[in-house]
């Protein structure tokens, strides 16, 4: 009776475990290539001429490389002038949310008040109440303060996030306890405790609620399109519709623009997407 060779028999489980890595690998890949393919094809008709854009078949990477479709739409539209007011409107906002979020959840992780556990509950309710609901409710006010086509306009209801609550509260209670009873201790404030010692640990919450109330903000239309009416208080996104002419739409120099205006938030995600995995998946063991 013969035996087998050594060594040989581990060699099967490890080439299947290798075939099958691959295999999730391709998929993945190929996943990716489909999430990113209409933001490659922006990229590929914004490098192209209009006649090469409008020939058939069309072809997937331009022939030639032609940067004239960025030079018309910065001239064609005061991009600059839409870009900045989106940084401000988004900017605020982020700044805002992250203040408001994180001394909601203070109090929620490490204060003890009659209600705390319904008023949470109350938060949480908020999420489930549909942006569109608010539009009107949020115009009025605004209206009755004259707000209108202004930057508070833009900025003032959303500097508070149920969302934003959440997340930093799990986050905060995934912190010891024994910090807090000996900050205490050592005579330090609630205000000390959460600016010296919360908030340097919950860096990677703080991070991933800042990109993602930017990127939410950023991608802003119908609220823009309802409190603003001067082209210079437009945002990006309803700003790009001045690159459509109404006789024919030259989509090189649209999708130009919509480069023009992706560029930063996938600049900030590409930054910022190691903090977002860890501040979604902190809290997520610690109810």
């Amino acid at each position: 009776m013969t035996r087998p060779i050594a060594g040989r028999l581990p060699r099967a489980p490890a080439l299947r475990r290798a075939a099958g890595r691959a295999g999730l690998d391709l998929a993945m890949v190929a996943i990716a290539l489909v999430v990113l393919f209409p933001l490659l094809f922006a990229l590929s008709t914004s490098l192209k001429t209009d006649v090469e854009v409008n020939q058939y078949p069309p072809s997937l990477w331009p022939h030639t490389i032609d940067l004239g479709n960025y030079v018309a739409a910065l001239q064609q539209a005061p991009l600059a002038r839409f870009l900045l007011n989106s940084f401000i409107q988004s900017g605020a906002v982020t700044l805002g949310q992250l203040v408001t979020a994180s001394l909601a959840a203070f109090a929620f992780a490490f204060i003890q008040f009659p209600g705390r556990q319904a008023l949470f509950f109350l938060f949480l309710a908020t999420l489930m109440i549909p942006g569109e609901v608010t539009l009107i409710p949020n115009y009025l006010t605004i209206k009755a303060l004259g707000w209108l086509n202004t930057y508070p306009a833009l900025i003032a209801p959303f500097l508070a996030t149920g969302f934003g609550t959440f997340l930093l509260r799990q986050f905060f209670l995934t912190i010891p306890r024994e910090l807090a009873d000996a900050a205490v201790i050592d005579g330090c404030s609630r205000r000390r405790f959460l600016w010296t010692i919360v908030i340097p640990l919950a860096r990677p919450a703080l991070a991933t609620l800042g990109i993602y109330a930017f990127l939410a903000t950023w991608n802003q239309y119908l609220w823009p399109l309802l409190v603003v009416n001067s082209t210079e208080m437009r945002t990006v996104q309803i700003g790009l519709a001045l690159l459509q002419a109404q006789e024919a739409v030259s989509w090189g120099l649209v999708m130009a623009g919509v480069i023009l205006i992706v560029l930063p938030t996938v600049l900030l995600f590409l930054l910022g997407y190691r903090h977002v995995v860890r501040g979604l998946t902190a809290g997520a063991v610690k109810g």
